[in-house]
């Protein structure tokens, strides 16, 4: 019978005795208290605590952790804006007793900050200004809870203005401002290539006909001295300026119906022509220039008896 007893007792007595070791994980703090009272903070390792006295009530992690927060606020142009802001705090390794008991609740603290100094910000501020200062807004929002969540034992590493989102209505605006801006830089572009376009097509014309011109000038000009070599030539054989002037004219004449009989899917052009026109062309242009020449010789001889007759007066 006594037998019996001792196997309960013995068993017991190692539950007790393993109870009495504990381990505490790296970057973590158990809170020991003893018979209801604070009684101890123990941090990584293993450790001895006295069964049924002393209790493990809490293990806070030393860790950084984060929050993230939304709040929806208006600017100061009367838009509606979504902000998400990150909080990156530790528990203090000094401060786990205040972090602890001080403190029930410290995302619900850390979040009602976060919103009083964001909805203090944000409306001071027009939409285009929240996203060029979200920093200022972060900065703002840590000054504020570095300040507050010291004494509770929590030191405040970083807060981040991740997000601003404005409203849908109000994005679809600025999107349109902004493809509206685009568009008109685009068809400022586009009119200054135009415009580039213009005038390089007028100075290339310019050129064009200034090379034309300049050719056409040539060409009359080789023109000019070809007939005047062909007179030369035609007054060595005994016919005069006037005669050679006119077999000139009336030997292009033929060249120039000889070349249009040779040339194909050209227009159809009609020249007064007979077999006599050779003829009568040639003595029309000799009678014409004898007597433009009889009539400047008319003129020239009037002109000199006025002359003579104004000395004579004198």
């Amino acid at each position: 019978m006594g037998s019996f007893l001792l196997i309960p007792i013995v068993l017991i007595g190692f539950i007790v005795l393993f109870s009495s070791f504990f381990t505490v994980k790296q970057q973590t703090a158990a809170i020991i208290e003893r018979f209801g009272k604070f009684h101890s903070i123990r941090t990584s390792g293993l450790h001895i605590k006295i069964p049924l006295v002393d209790k493990i009530v809490a293990r806070v992690g030393l860790k950084i952790q984060q929050l993230d927060v939304i709040v929806e606020t208006k600017t100061l142009d009367d838009v509606f804006v979504k902000l998400k802001v990150s909080v990156q705090y530790v528990v203090i390794r000094e401060k786990v007793y205040e972090a602890f008991y001080q403190l029930e609740y410290p995302h619900d603290q850390i979040t009602s900050y976060v919103f009083d100094v964001v909805r203090a910000e944000v409306p001071k501020m027009k939409l285009d200004d929240v996203f060029v200062k979200k920093d200022d807004i972060a900065i703002a929002v840590k000054t504020e809870l570095q300040d507050a969540m010291l004494d509770y034992g929590y030191d405040i590493i970083k807060t981040l203005v991740t997000d601003i989102d404005p409203d849908g209505q109000v994005k679809e605006a600025m999107n349109r401002i902004n493809a509206s801006e685009r568009e008109k830089i685009a068809a400022q572009f586009e009119g200054d290539a135009a415009r580039i376009l213009i005038v390089e097509k007028a100075k290339a014309e310019a050129e064009s006909k200034r090379l034309q011109g300049q050719g056409i000038a040539d060409q009359r000009r080789e023109i000019a001295r070809g007939l005047e070599e062909s007179v030369e030539v035609l007054n060595k054989v005994g016919i005069n300026s006037q005669e050679a002037s006119a077999l000139i004219v009336v030997t292009q004449h033929y060249d120039t119906l000889q070349s249009i009989g040779e040339a194909t899917n050209t227009n159809l052009i009609l020249l007064p022509n007979s077999p006599q026109a050779g003829s009568d062309m040639l003595n029309n242009m000799v009678a014409s220039f004898t007597a433009s020449n009889m009539i400047g010789e008319t003129m020239k001889k009037q002109a000199e008896e006025k002359d003579k007759k104004q000395e004579g007066r004198k």
